[in-house]
């Protein structure tokens, strides 16, 4: 919503909350086949992308997100040759997924392709690695390209999508993760944004539940600031078809790219969960 002063705001009516950005300048709006994509320039925080009216990414925060949907579970396997990122239309994850020399192959599979194409053009420092030769963009529903992937055929599965509503419905249920389980090599590992621990527990904790309830043997939510959205609190769900390993502590000491929020010590803190989130586990899924 953009009021007369210039300001875009998004309204959490369940939480009774906003969150709202000084506008510039719209940059750009169209509604495509799955969505409506807006693009702002604001005050403070660079570039805003915003779909259906919600905030997707602004210049300024998008690499907390990126990064922490990306090294930490990328660490935690121990050769992940092979990725996938169903959905991440803006590049980001891809491109932080390219910088480990290990990736021999990463595989964006996103719906809607103007995403991409957008981004491009409004957000250009997230997509410098579309064109590295291990890359592969597919503009495909990714529900149906994990049913349909070979058993085994993937390390990593970074699910980078947007909130459970429209075209992300369908990749919050235990179906797809069992398709994703059956997708994931021996030591593979998934990887799904997972809300805000404090706003959103009621996506939270049943995504949890049906990541255990499709096979997968562990599962640890990590979490990490997000200022542009709702409650400035996130997470990403990790799920391990056997176990999540230690993190490469060695590799990620000597990695061979700056990182702005990520490091080792953040990959240990940020599986720490607060007695708020452990409570709400102990009666939720158990």
């Amino acid at each position: 919503m953009l009021d007369p002063n210039r300001w875009f705001t998004e309204i959490d009516e369940d939480n009774h909350s906003a969150f709202s950005l000084q506008i510039k300048r719209k940059l750009h709006e169209e509604q495509t086949p799955f969505q409506k994509i807006e693009i702002y320039e604001t005050v403070g925080f660079g570039n805003l992308m915003v779909i259906d009216g919600f905030v997707m990414l602004s210049s300024r925060d998008n690499f907390l997100y990126h990064e922490m949907m990306t090294h930490p579970v990328l660490y935690s396997h121990p050769d992940p040759k092979r990725v996938w990122i169903i959905g991440g239309g803006d590049c980001g994850s891809l491109q932080e997924v390219l910088k480990h020399p290990e990736v021999e192959n990463a595989i964006q599979i996103e719906i809607d392709e103007r995403v991409t194409r957008l981004s491009e053009r409004y957000f250009p420092e997230l997509c410098q690695a579309n064109d590295d030769p291990r890359a592969q963009l597919k503009f495909e529903d990714g529900i149906q390209w994990v049913r349909e992937a070979p058993a085994g055929s993937v390390d990593v599965i970074i699910v980078d999508s947007t909130d459970p509503l429209g075209p992300g419905e369908g990749l919050f249920t235990e179906g797809f993760y069992r398709d994703c389980l059956r997708c994931l090599g021996d030591d593979g590992l998934l990887i799904q944004q997972s809300e805000s621990p404090l706003f959103h527990p009621h996506i939270l904790h049943p995504m949890r539940k049906a990541m255990k309830a499709a096979g997968f043997r562990e599962v640890k939510t990590l979490f990490f600031p997000q200022p542009v959205y709702p409650s400035g609190w996130w997470s990403g769900t990790v799920a391990a078809k056997t176990a999540i390993g230690q993190p490469r502590e060695a590799d990620i000491l000597d990695k061979p790219f700056p990182t702005r929020y990520y490091n080792l010590d953040i990959h240990r803190a940020a599986f720490a969960a607060p007695n708020c989130f452990l409570e709400a586990v102990a009666r939720e899924e158990n």
